[in-house]
């Protein structure tokens, strides 16, 4: 059976191939393994730090996610506090020993070490955590080349338009010279079709491969990345830069279609603030202007909640909605009835009983002030408090995301 494939290159375009011939065979267990030491010579805990309002590590982890090709997604850390992330944004874990923490430990190493624990997987694409532009279509046309094309290793590059030269001693009587160019002939960028350069994004490597002490070898491909989304914080970018970048190019997430914002938690005044506050229904018109739908949730416990749940739903024009003690198991038939996955859902929280909904959630969020049990659950911390405006931050959030999702 001829399969008929596309291909993403490096002019933005999708390209038209076949695939190999299907002969049968065993499905391979591909893992997606992200390598997040607790160490870090330059910043602390980088993996992890915020990044546009997102962890670093989770724009990455949002992207293998949902590219949905990955039959376990993982990451490798010896730190308390990146394990807790990893878990937040969907990722199991894998704990390091320390004979492979060191500053001095290779990532060859620490793959082969996650393999002797995890003897199912075939494939390994070790994803960089520094590389926060990635998108699911391009880790998912890179593992064609192995599962359809038949090659043993992939890696991302990225084609750059710079002209290198020899370094020499200053003090020496040498001369430089031209390494990729003849002065004499310089050529126009459109004349010059560059050179590929890794970018780190990712390395999809067999199993086989990598015991033989190689992630680059065998049958080896590249796969050609858009400059756009070539993004590495750890080297050619500061953090001010990146964030911008990010917003940008980065990978938002499954479009928002649904909003459930837990009143009571996320205003320090309680119902009526958001009822008569002008810049928190302005936030919710907003959302709504852009088709995402908002319900908001009251306590059943909340007496004066409930008194002003018809004022505020009429004000609001949102569905307002009583929940118990446990408001998943209310939600989870909202979102039955309306055909949604947790995938396109945001939720806005605030204590112990929102945990649960707040890693459920595609994207989640708390107010500044948040007790630290939710703060860890969720995905995104807004830096105002309860009636501070935390609510018009997160709804800016989900706007400012909504129009970068890419086709899937």
């Amino acid at each position: 059976i001829q399969l008929s494939t596309h291909s993403h290159t490096g002019d933005g375009k999708l390209h038209c191939s076949h695939s190999r011939t299907d002969r049968g065979e065993a499905k391979r267990h591909v893992a997606a393994l992200i390598l997040a030491r607790g160490g870090s010579k330059g910043i602390p805990l980088k993996n992890i730090k915020p990044l546009a309002g997102v962890p670093l590590m989770g724009w990455v982890l949002r992207a293998a996610v949902d590219s949905e090709v990955f039959d376990s997604v993982w990451v490798s850390t010896d730190h308390a506090e990146i394990k807790k992330v990893a878990e937040a944004w969907g990722a199991q874990v894998h704990q390091r020993s320390p004979e492979v923490s060191r500053d001095s430990t290779s990532s060859l190493e620490t793959i082969q070490e996650f393999l002797e624990y995890h003897n199912e997987v075939d494939i390994v694409c070790n994803i960089q955590a520094t590389s926060p532009c990635l998108h699911p279509f391009d880790v998912k046309e890179a593992l064609k080349k192995i599962t359809e094309d038949g090659y043993d290793s992939v890696f991302s590059v990225v084609r750059r338009h710079q002209f290198r030269w020899k370094e020499v001693d200053e003090l020496s009587d040498e001369k430089t010279e031209a390494i990729n160019l003849d002065p004499a002939n310089r050529p126009r960028r459109q004349d010059w079709p560059g050179e590929l350069c890794e970018n780190g994004s990712f390395y999809f490597t067999t199993k086989d491969l990598i015991k033989t002490g190689q992630l680059q070898g065998g049958k080896s491909i590249y796969y050609e990345m858009l400059p756009e989304f070539s993004v590495d914080i750890d080297g050619d970018i500061d953090w001010p830069v990146a964030e911008q970048r990010v917003l940008r190019y980065g990978y938002p997430g499954k479009v928002v279609r649904l909003l459930f914002c837990n009143v009571s938690a996320c205003l320090a005044e309680g119902i009526n603030a958001l009822s008569s506050n002008t810049r928190n229904t302005s936030a919710i018109h907003m959302l709504q202007e852009k088709q995402v739908e908002v319900i908001l949730l009251t306590s059943s416990d909340d007496a004066v909640a409930q008194s002003l749940a018809a004022k505020l739903q009429k004000r609001t024009g949102c569905q307002v909605m009583e929940v118990g003690k446990k408001p998943l198991n209310d939600l989870q038939e909202v979102m039955k009835n309306k055909s949604l996955d947790w995938k396109h859902v945001a939720f806005m929280g605030f204590d112990q009983a929102d945990e649960k909904l707040l890693k459920l959630a595609g994207l989640s969020a708390v107010p500044g002030d948040a007790p630290e049990l939710a703060s860890k659950a969720a995905k995104y911390i807004c830096p105002l408090s309860r009636g501070s405006g935390a609510v018009w931050d997160f709804a800016e959030l989900i706007l400012l995301q909504k129009p970068m999702a890419k086709p899937q």
